[in-house]
């Protein structure tokens, strides 16, 4: 793991956040489709609970590469189910705290499952000095990179 992602990192999760409303975005049979999901971010992996009957279950099933979008942050990942609700303690933690009247409506649902998405690669758009980088957070390969987009 290189210094310089060890040293960004806390500054990346904080921008982040711990929850949030986030768009989900998956993709099977080549079929492109997106939503709004409820996100809990407990340690660095961030995770939401769905039916197994709904689309984006089945389409994680059969690809377990997804995006999500959240504030300036595009997030690319992999996705699994984890198991039940009641099987997650962090989850079950984050999701009463956040999220409760979601959690109290679907957790207890035979066919709710949890679903950890873990990042690859998270990037955004950030401004200093009003001119406009890139920053790249590589996590296969735990590298940092901030690039400039424009002389302006």
């Amino acid at each position: 793991m290189s210094t310089e992602f060890s040293e960004k990192l806390p500054a990346l999760w904080k921008k982040i956040g711990s929850h949030g409303v986030m768009v989900l975005s998956t993709c099977a049979g080549n079929r492109v489709t997106s939503r709004p999901v409820s996100v809990v971010v407990p340690d660095g992996k961030f995770y939401f609970q769905t039916d197994e009957n709904y689309l984006k279950y089945k389409q994680l099933s059969e690809n377990e590469n997804a995006a999500l979008s959240v504030k300036n942050f595009s997030i690319e990942g992999k996705c699994r189910d984890i198991g039940r609700p009641a099987d997650s303690e962090a989850f079950t933690k984050a999701m009463k705290k956040y999220f409760l009247p979601a959690y109290m409506n679907y957790s207890k649902l035979e066919s709710e499952r949890v679903l950890e998405f873990v990042p690859t690669l998270i990037y955004s758009w950030s401004y200093e000095l009003a001119k406009p980088y890139m920053e790249y957070w590589d996590f296969e390969n735990f590298t940092y990179k901030k690039e400039c987009k424009y002389d302006l």
